[in-house]
């Protein structure tokens, strides 16, 4: 997510976002149903700088999709877990394993919310959501330890979520504040 953010944050520099483009991305990260008209009123710009402004930030990458966030607790997903997991990198002789391939293979469960690979002790952190401390479990087991190339896990569990977001932190110069 780090690297996620300077990325976006140098791709800011290079384009050069405005005020109004700046005003679009913090309206929709908070609600992408707004329509054009209401964004349009909000940031005080005409409808059709608001659609080409948009149009724009779509071609180029910033927005990169419009999604609806979904309450776990629910829908029977309310557990979560963060899992720390540490790769071999032989597993066979002269069979190198590809930290980045099982990280790919781990994206493929549809428990997992997030994958990283990161740096320190662990080289991935797994992000995952389930019904219950027992499906966690049962996923650790009898999924995520079968992958070839994982070497051993630690999984945390979540008591409680003070945040979870997907708004990214626009910089406010930006946004004419200093």
């Amino acid at each position: 997510m780090f690297l996620y953010l300077i990325v976006v944050l140098i791709t800011i520099m290079i384009i050069k976002l405005d005020e109004k483009d700046m005003g679009i991305l913090a309206l929709i990260q908070g609600n992408s149903k707004l329509t054009a008209k209401q964004v349009a009123k909000r940031i005080n710009a005409p409808i059709t700088t608001v659609f080409a402004k948009t149009k724009r930030m779509e071609e180029l990458g910033i927005i990169k999709e419009y999604r609806a966030i979904l309450a776990p607790d629910k829908l029977g997903s309310s557990t979560a877990a963060f899992i720390l997991a540490s790769v071999s990198y032989r597993v066979e002789a002269d069979a190198p394993v590809s930290q980045r391939v099982v990280a790919e293979e781990i994206a493929k469960f549809p428990e997992v919310q997030e994958v990283h690979i990161i740096t320190g002790d662990w080289d991935l952190l797994v992000k995952l959501k389930a019904e219950s401390v027992d499906s966690v479990g049962k996923f650790v087991v009898d999924k995520l330890r079968l992958i070839k190339g994982l070497e051993k896990t630690l999984t945390c569990m979540v008591f409680e979520t003070v945040k979870e977001t997907t708004k990214l932190a626009l910089p406010l110069k930006r946004l004419g504040k200093p």
